[in-house]
C-alpha cells in the first residue's frame, strides 16, 4: 500500500521560506514522475513542479527561481524548497506520486497516489 506523508507546512510572512517534505512508503521515489500540486478552495488544482526518474524537474511559471524540487533516494523522501514566497502561494500543497510527465506536461493516471496535504500560509 503506497503512503505519501507531506510535512513541513505552516505560516509564513511574504519573502520568507518553507520546505515540504514527503516521506513515502510502499513506492520508491527514484522509480517515476514525483511532484507537488496545490489547490485554493473554489479553485482548481495547480501542479507546482515534478521531478522524473532522471531527476529532470518542471516547474510551473509562477514558482520558477523560488522553488526547487528535489529528492533523497536513501530516504525514499521528496523535498519542495520555497523561497521568496509570496500570498498568492498560499494553498494546500499535496505530494502525488505515479503519473505520466514528459517536459511540462503531466498526464494523471487513475492509480495516480496522493498524500493529504500540508497547508502553506503566505501573510503580507
Amino acid at each position: 500500500q503506497v503512503q505519501l506523508v507531506e510535512s513541513g507546512g505552516g505560516s509564513v510572512q511574504a519573502g520568507g521560506s518553507l520546505r515540504l517534505s514527503c516521506a513515502a512508503s510502499g513506492y520508491s521515489v527514484s522509480r517515476g514522475c514525483m511532484g507537488w500540486f496545490r489547490q485554493v478552495p473554489g479553485k482548481e488544482r495547480e501542479g507546482v513542479a515534478h521531478i522524473d526518474s532522471n531527476g529532470r524537474t518542471s516547474y510551473a511559471d509562477s514558482v520558477k527561481g523560488r522553488f526547487t524540487i528535489s529528492r533523497d533516494n536513501a530516504k525514499n523522501t521528496m523535498y519542495l524548497q520555497m523561497n521568496s514566497l509570496k500570498p498568492e502561494d498560499t494553498a494546500m500543497y499535496y505530494c502525488v506520486a505515479d503519473f505520466w510527465c514528459e517536459g511540462g506536461a503531466v498526464v494523471l493516471r487513475p492509480n495516480t497516489h496522493w498524500g493529504q496535504g500540508t497547508q502553506v500560509t503566505v501573510s503580507s
